[in-house]
């Protein structure tokens, strides 16, 4: 597997044909979900081929955002698929790839540990001091979809999907759930009532 490359040339592809109006699924979220796999995988005793494997599923992971926002992780998949072979990764590499890519669709549905570290590090940051920051990039881009209208209803969504949502890493649930507890309050704070 050439990893170096493929990372050369997905983060290119992904700077270059990503739509510029994404205020969360850029290539910034990318490069922080790379990282925090890193973190979560060196604590979880990954290594060697699981490693790459799970690093380059993070590198595809919403690169289908460059044709659709809907289905993207399917068109993640279908990415990795066209360029992965040229770059030596073989067909049963790629599967896991493509099951990792999946695990991430909300619901998140990962069926083993490489799956369940992309899955904390795709929503890392509902855990981290940049919860607000990185929270606003998701309910502006929310918002130029017209999926949502305003704050209120931006702050419903986020409890109702705090609420929802668990950590499956021993990591993330030890380093990431008590701060993303905290957001919930914080959160349900902001509500207005409903009438």
């Amino acid at each position: 597997m050439e990893f170096e490359q493929v990372k050369k040339f997905i983060m290119n592809k992904l700077d270059k044909e990503l739509p510029k109006n994404l205020t969360y699924h850029s290539t910034e979220h990318m490069k922080d979900v790379y990282r925090s796999a890193k973190m979560i995988a060196k604590a979880e005793g990954i290594e060697g081929e699981d490693l790459t494997l799970l690093l380059t599923a993070v590198l595809f992971h919403d690169s289908g955002f460059i044709k659709s926002r809907s289905e993207h992780e399917r068109l993640s998949c279908e990415l990795a698929s066209d360029y992965l072979p040229k770059y030596g990764y073989s067909p049963e590499q790629i599967e896991r790839i493509h099951g990792m890519i999946m695990a991430t669709k909300i619901p998140q549905t990962p069926h083993n540990l490489l799956e369940q570290i992309i899955c904390d590090a795709d929503l890392d940051y509902m855990g981290r001091g940049d919860f607000f920051k990185i929270g606003h990039g998701l309910y502006e881009e929310l918002c130029m979809y017209g999926i949502l209208n305003n704050e209120d209803d931006w702050n419903r969504l986020q409890v109702s999907f705090l609420e929802k949502h668990t950590y499956f890493t021993k990591t993330a649930l030890k380093i990431r759930k008590p701060k993303k507890d905290e957001y919930i309050k914080i959160v349900k704070d902001k509500l207005k009532p409903v009438n």
